[in-house]
């Protein structure tokens, strides 16, 4: 299982939101590099980078974060938010970013992403399957598509997707647990999707529990920057 440490971006500095909520913001570093040097140094190798004002704008915003991420660090980075058109795609290729996470893409102009999946392949485009209440959220999880999480799995993986990731808005940022049971669900019914969880982790022992449930990665943010998880006790999933 891949522990994937998150960065959320706005006006460029690192911050968590609780709920995917604008107004409950948590300033934790001023500089996003420093947080991903000191991932790089404690042996993690992936950076989920999320650019919450592109989100919000529904277009790339802190590209120029990402670029000194990139060039700075040795770390494989996966980026998102407000990639919604062909020119954001080369934009954040181009700054670095080794995958893309499209979400709202996908809801509102599946064709643009198909061609995204045939273009660049499905090692380098995840599928943003956020859900609150079970269904697809959208535009920085203000929106919600109306879309069932496993109708919407379901149809991309038809279309070629290998990689999603999925957020269980109503758990995000509370440090109250993962939503365990959507996961095995979520093995169960897409035995070949590569699943990376996301939101509500908060100790060693949620991370256990979704290692057993066989997910493929899964996105710690607050958990470290509120010092629930030390980078020196996840040890044990680096070395492997």
């Amino acid at each position: 299982m891949h522990i994937i440490p998150a960065i959320d971006i706005i006006d460029g500095k690192c911050v968590r939101l609780t709920q995917g909520d604008y107004a409950q913001k948590k300033e934790y570093a001023a500089d996003p590099l420093d947080m991903a040097l000191r991932f790089e140094d404690a042996g993690l190798q992936r950076l989920h980078v999320v650019d919450l004002d592109g989100a919000r704008e529904k277009r790339v915003i802190n590209y120029r974060v990402l670029e000194r991420l990139a060039s700075k660090t040795g770390l494989h980075i996966d980026f998102g938010g407000g990639i919604q058109s062909d020119d954001d795609l080369r934009i954040a290729f181009e700054c670095g970013a080794k995958q893309i996470t499209g979400g709202s893409i996908a809801v509102r102009e599946p064709d643009t992403f198909e061609r995204w999946l045939k273009e660049y392949g499905p090692e380098k485009i995840i599928l943003g399957a956020d859900a609150r209440d079970m269904k697809i959220a959208v535009s920085g999880w203000q929106e919600s598509s109306g879309r069932h999480i496993f109708d919407f799995l379901e149809e991309y993986q038809e279309r070629g997707v290998r990689y999603a990731i999925s957020t269980d808005v109503a758990k995000d940022g509370l440090l109250q647990g993962p939503s365990i049971h959507l996961y095995q669900e979520l093995r169960d019914r897409f035995p070949d999707l590569h699943v990376i969880a996301s939101g509500g982790v908060s100790s060693l022992k949620d991370l256990e529990e979704l290692e057993e449930v066989g997910v493929w990665g899964v996105i710690v943010g607050k958990a470290i920057y509120e010092g629930r998880i030390q980078l020196k006790d996840l040890a044990p999933w680096i070395a492997s």
